[in-house]
């Protein structure tokens, strides 16, 4: 994975101790290879994502780890400690799961000190972990309501204080936020990588949205058919995506390839450049000295509010996506430019060439 004129290094996790190892895991469904072969090492207070379609495998590895699903094939370990073999209960791990699962006829206190009166922790010592929980997930004052009188984030965070009260070494999340709306799924996003940070504890959460995992994450898995196709920080993973899959999933991108990348960049191969990398200028514009440059017409203006998005049919064949911020200019200018014959322009070192197929 290289980009023109630049040499990428590849991000490695922290030096600590692995929370998390996955050898040579595989599940099957039937014939069907859910997991195919994943290997694997977190580290010890990370913020990990598993990022993909759905299908693609992330869900089944993070049940394969709280132990609700058997591996056909290969290793857990959990703090260098295997526990393949183990029920959920005898792994020191807890989950959290879209639906929060809260318990209607409860109040919220009951509902976070539930898992520790299975556990037979006595009620004085129950009661001042949950209230400990309760606070750090900033709900305290609030444990004597019911979950039907909490809004949707409040009732997350009740099901976040519910899996903190245990001080599991691992906490699992799979899609907590699915059922956010978009402005209220935002701002738990920035709550909940606070709260992993306050805590300290190794976090592994599972999603489709890869805003939501480039928002959070220290790093991220994106799969794909049951395997890792890259495994990178969020700034690694979005400049620099190793595959056609990961371009086109993490965010928007723009794919070059054969004849086109040939007449553009001067060489044939498969290239990525995102759209927010792009300045369009009018057609009779002089090319920037040492700037991947393209002539094309707009065939489409898309406004966004921040941003306005124009598709570019190339000359050269196929088309590119320009992004741009609203911060100047007049919006009705922009929407009135279908049609207008543009040049557009990049850094070349925004040029990223990229491995897999289109």
């Amino acid at each position: 994975m290289t980009s023109l004129g630049e040499q990428v290094t590849t991000e490695t996790p922290p030096d600590t101790a692995a929370a998390v190892s996955l050898r040579g895991l595989r599940k099957m469904f039937g014939e069907v290879a859910a997991v195919d072969g994943v290997d694997l090492d977190l580290a010890e207070g990370e913020f990990f994502s598993m990022l993909g379609p759905s299908g693609s495998g992330k869900t089944t590895v993070l049940r394969m780890i709280a132990g609700f699903e058997a591996p056909t094939a290969g290793r857990i370990l959990l703090g260098g400690v295997d526990v393949t073999e183990r029920p959920p209960y005898a792994r020191d791990v807890n989950t959290v799961f879209q639906d929060y699962a809260l318990f209607p006829h409860m109040s919220v206190q009951q509902n976070v000190e539930y898992g520790l009166r299975v556990k037979g922790v006595d009620r004085r010592s129950r009661r001042t972990r949950a209230l400990e929980a309760l606070e750090t997930v900033r709900l305290e004052g609030f444990g004597d309501r019911r979950p039907s009188q909490l809004s949707g984030g409040q009732r997350q965070r009740v099901a976040l204080a519910r899996a903190l009260v245990n001080r599991p070494k691992l906490l699992l999340l799979d899609e907590p936020l699915g059922a956010l709306d978009l402005k209220l799924r935002r701002e738990m996003q920035l709550e909940l990588k606070a709260l992993q940070r306050d805590v300290g504890i190794t976090f592994v959460f599972v999603t489709h949205d890869q805003e939501e995992a480039l928002t959070m994450s220290d790093r991220i898995a994106v799969f794909n058919g049951g395997r890792i196709e890259q495994l990178a920080g969020p700034a690694e993973l979005y400049e620099h995506p190793a595959s056609a899959f990961v371009a086109g999933f993490v965010g928007t991108s723009n794919l070059l390839e054969g004849d086109v990348a040939s007449a553009i960049l001067g060489t044939p191969g498969l290239f990525t450049v995102r759209p927010e990398k792009i300045d369009m200028h009018t057609r009779t514009a002089d090319a920037v000295p040492g700037s991947c440059t393209a002539t094309g017409v707009v065939r489409e203006v898309v406004y966004l509010g921040s941003a306005t998005q124009t598709v570019v049919d190339l000359d050269a064949g196929g088309s590119l996506i320009v992004l741009q911020q609203n911060q100047q200019g007049s919006v009705q200018d922009k929407l009135a430019l279908r049609g207008a014959q543009v040049r557009l322009s990049w850094r070349r070192e925004h040029t990223v060439e990229i491995g897999g197929s289109a």
